[in-house]
Parts: C-alpha cells; structure tokens; sequence
C-alpha cells in the first residue's frame, strides 16, 4: 500500500475502509494479472458523512484500451458496498502512474524483485 492510500484509509470508518478497499480488489486491468487497489491505479477515496464516495484514480497509460469502461467497473463495485450511497469516479493523469506506485505483494505477483 502506497503512502498516499494508508493517508487516504486512516480518514475513513474501519467497516467502510475495508468494503471499499476489498471492492477495489475485486477490479482487474485486463492485462495484468493483478488488481488496481495493489497495482497503485487508486490515487484517493474520499468518503463523505452521507455515504457519497469520490475516486481518484488512473490507469497505466493513457492509451489504455480499458479506460472507456475500467472506471465505469470501479463505480458500480463502490456503489455496492453497504454505507455507499453514491460514487464518483475522477480519472487523472499526474501524477503519472508507474511501476513504482504498486504495492509489494503486486511487484512479489509480477515477479518484479
């Protein structure tokens, strides 16, 4: 977990942090073999007291051939968890992703040490 996602998850309820981290796990980039939570793609999750819920996030590339849908995916997974009332998804581009911003167990999956 990058820096920036533990100073996102320490501002949010326990229940909710955890159902929305295990949902952003669920979410695949097609052609990588690991989710977007651990590959770094999750840039920000800010939860509002009424259950609104706003992601920064990016993608590998701007050229990514899932970037019309990928965040469309993200969405519907946060608005199923229970305490979601609503989601935004924010696609950005800086910082710009890259191999380092993915968690350990991400790097260990890819074979990347």
């Amino acid at each position: 977990m990058s820096e920036l996602q533990q100073d996102t998850l320490e501002a949010m309820p326990l229940d909710l942090e955890n159902g929305i981290v295990d949902a952003l796990k669920t979410v695949f980039d097609p052609e990588i073999p690991v989710n977007i939570y651990e590959l770094g793609l999750i840039y920000d999750v800010d939860v509002q007291d009424e259950g609104a819920v706003h992601v920064k996030m990016t993608l590998t590339s701007p050229a990514c051939p899932v970037a019309g849908s990928l965040p469309g995916e993200v969405k519907a997974k946060v608005e199923g968890v229970p305490g979601v009332a609503s989601a935004e998804i924010e696609l950005v581009w800086d910082p710009v992703w890259n191999p380092s911003m993915m968690s350990e167990a991400a790097r260990l999956q890819l074979g990347m040490f």
